[in-house]
């Protein structure tokens, strides 16, 4: 080719890259830059939309099923959202960017000798599309900190209402004194939370308390949302004992339980003695408008069998020899304390032995017991009957062989194991059989002198008085017979118990509508104390509403900042090219 031909070919491809350069790069570089950094917005709030915005457990960042409960959307999932989010948008993004560029470069340069006076156009266009990188790695770093943004405020808030909640329920336990115990053979253990079953599944939750799970609500596996405290109605749960698996009484933890063990030995009259009471406090929870149930339903049978015994005349059946579950009885009463009642009634020949009084893991638990003397187990009141006498009693009822003495030290031995030593706030004495008693000599003296203390320190248990005086911080003493006015039965048993202090005049308000209950209602129900919990919530097949309320608040978020990042690329662009 000639020289001239070839310099003034030089001389067109030097004008055509300077007027390129200096004309063309700089409209085409930030032109292509902000399209290309638009696309890569588009393109990550488009997958954005896609993962934050569906409500079912699939999607592009799927929320597996967990095993009981969800955990909060803030302490795991909304990571796993934002890294489903990136992994997907990063790759793409630098395919698509790097296939441009790959046909850019084969269609401007490659593609015969006019790709020597393309140079500037493809130059533009790839450092552009290259250096979009660079608001696009901005872009996910702001969003990585909007992420971080909201997880941090919302877990801060979350850790505030946590924390608030569990203050609050230890100030009500700490209050009412709530204690929680598992009245079931073999178990006794003291609860310091109990399991609780989900009224949608029967899942069972070890752990329903302000935490991981939710501050004010737990979401169950089926979507059921629960309560994590009692003040907001955990109590209306199905309760189930975590050492044993045993079913709890209703409204455990919002009423405090009382475990009441009767101490006496082999036909002291124990069993008599609480279904009299029982028969009593129902009296007097209709008197006062309140309500006495049983917890379980075979309870209310046997309490109904034992009616139906003294009314034909007989005695309740001779406990059995197996460890006892407690008779658990809800009582409440209106402007009073309201309580669960463990009533312990094993059968005697349990406090015959230090073996078998060690098995009675409840009394560990309990600030009050019931003593149970049989007068007629007494060796100097048995020494004092006449022959008459002796056949009278003998005939009438069966004695308990075992000195009272004997059985009330033994229990006294396993309670000092106790961090406290084994002392007890309440302590009532409860004399049975006085109606037969009143028949013998020993026994009228009672009518000249009612002091029962007194009369038991005269004939033989002046130690064991004077050692309940020690280890009681209150000791009651009570005459009990068949013919005993329930109005004193309930005075009793409100007292020991803790239900309600006894009147200061004697009596005058356990007289008010107090007695037998009209026959209809002789027997206590079963029925609820508290309305179940509903089972309300989204379904097994969509996540909790707190996922939802988190990924649309990122969503939210996400929204604002690419439309703050449009509206600056914008103004630039405008600042850039006036005109």
């Amino acid at each position: 080719m000639h020289p001239i031909i070839v310099l003034v070919l030089i001389a067109v491809w030097l004008g055509a890259m300077w007027l390129g350069f200096m004309v063309v790069f700089p409209v085409l570089f930030p032109a292509t830059l902000i399209v290309a950094g638009a696309a890569a917005l588009g393109l990550y709030y488009l997958h954005a939309c896609r993962t934050l915005a569906p409500s079912t457990l699939e999607g592009p960042s799927p929320v597996a099923s967990p095993r009981v409960a969800y955990r909060h959307y803030l302490l795991t999932q909304v990571w796993r959202d934002w890294w489903a989010i990136t992994r997907t948008v990063v790759p793409q993004v630098w395919k698509t960017a790097s296939g441009i560029v790959v046909r850019l470069t084969r269609t401007l340069l490659l593609g015969g000798l006019w790709g020597f006076f393309a140079f500037p156009i493809w130059a533009a266009l790839c450092a552009g599309i290259a250096t979009a990188a660079v608001p696009a790695g901005v872009f996910v770093l702001a969003l990585t900190v909007l992420y971080g943004l909201v997880a941090a405020i919302g877990l801060a808030g979350w850790l505030a209402c946590v924390l608030v909640l569990a203050a609050v329920e230890r100030v009500f336990m700490a209050y009412g004194r709530i204690l929680q115990t598992c009245p079931h053979p073999f178990c006794y253990e003291r609860i310091g939370l109990p399991v609780y079953e989900c009224p949608g599944c029967g899942a069972r939750h070890r752990r329903l308390t302000p935490g991981a799970g939710g501050a004010f609500r737990h979401v169950c596996r089926c979507g059921a949302r629960l309560p994590t405290t009692v003040p907001l109605g955990r109590f209306r749960l199905a309760a189930h004992c975590p050492h044993c698996d045993g079913r709890l009484p209703e409204r455990i933890g919002r009423v405090r339980v009382e475990p009441l063990p009767f101490v006496g030995g082999p036909a002291a009259g124990k069993t008599t003695f609480m279904v009299l009471g029982i028969r009593a406090l129902h009296a007097r929870a209709q008197s006062l408008h309140g309500r006495l149930t049983f917890v379980e339903q075979r309870h209310a049978q046997a309490y109904a069998g034992a009616i139906r015994e003294f009314q034909r005349g007989g005695s309740p059946a001779k406990t059995g020899p197996e460890l006892p579950l407690a008779t658990m009885v809800d009582v409440d009463l209106p402007g009073r304390a309201r309580r669960i009642l463990y009533l312990f009634d094993p059968a005697g020949e349990h406090y015959t032995g230090a073996t078998e009084v060690e098995s009675l893991r409840y009394l560990d638990h309990g600030e009050a017991l019931l003593f149970v003397v049989d007068p007629f187990a007494l060796p100097q009141v048995r020494r004092a009957l006449t022959e008459d006498e002796r056949r009278l009693v003998d005939g009438s009822a069966a004695s308990s062989e075992e000195d009272p003495a004997d059985t009330l030290q033994r229990v006294l031995n396993e309670l000092r194991s106790r961090p406290d030593q084994g002392r007890q706030k309440r302590v009532a004495v409860i004399v049975t059989k006085t109606d037969l008693l009143a028949r013998t000599d020993i026994g009228r003296r009672l009518e000249h002198d009612p002091d029962l203390r007194e009369w038991l320190a005269q004939v033989g248990l002046g130690n064991t008085v004077r050692t309940l005086d020690q280890v009681a911080g209150q000791v009651r003493y009570f005459g009990s017979g068949l013919a005993t006015e329930p109005a004193g039965v309930a005075d009793l048993l409100g007292w020991v118990s803790g239900l309600a202090a006894p009147p200061a005049d004697g009596g005058a308000d356990a007289a008010s509508g107090d007695g037998q209950a009209d026959d209809g209602q002789e027997v206590p129900g079963t029925a609820p104390l508290r309305a179940p919990w509903p089972v309300r919530g989204r379904g097994s097949g969509r996540v909790p509403a707190g996922y939802q309320v988190g990924r649309w608040s990122v969503l939210a978020g996400l929204s604002v900042l690419t439309i703050a990042t449009v509206t600056g690329a914008v103004v630039a662009a405008a600042e850039r090219f006036p005109y």
